[in-house]
């Protein structure tokens, strides 16, 4: 005949002892960190992060390129302008200052009559390239 022991065990204490064990369990079976790439790897990512460069170069020199020719568009329309403004007998190209940016050409400085303001936003409006006209003209009356 044998005898056996039974101990009370209550399901709390069951239960605990299940999860520290699988805890246990959980924390042999990590896996070890991962190898250091190899010297092929290493070059695949350089190359890769090589094209990634070349592409963001590639962008900022068209984008500059792109404000330099916006930049020189507005240089030709202020001489356009400025040449327009000469030829007029009552306008003092001299005196007007011209300020073109994005195509949108401002005006400032005397003018003698309210006609020849008029005139001057009439005049840079024909002007090849020009989109709009900030008229900045004041009028000062020749004594």
């Amino acid at each position: 005949m044998s005898t056996h022991a039974h101990f009370p065990v209550s399901r709390t204490a069951l239960a605990t002892f299940a999860v520290a064990a699988l805890t246990s369990l959980g924390a042999c079976a990590q896996t070890a960190p991962a190898p250091p790439p190899t010297v092929g790897q290493r070059v695949d990512s350089a190359i890769e992060k090589s094209k990634e460069v070349a592409i963001e170069v590639k962008d900022n020199a068209v984008s500059a390129v792109n404000a330099m020719s916006a930049s020189s568009a507005d240089l030709t329309i202020t001489a356009r302008v400025k040449g327009t403004l000469a030829a007029d007998a009552e306008l003092s190209a001299r005196a007007i200052s011209v300020d073109t940016t994005n195509a949108v050409v401002s005006l400032y400085g005397p003018a003698p009559s309210a006609e020849a303001i008029n005139r001057a936003t009439t005049l840079v409006k024909a002007v090849t390239g020009v989109v709009d006209v900030k008229n900045h003209l004041t009028l000062v009356k020749k004594p």
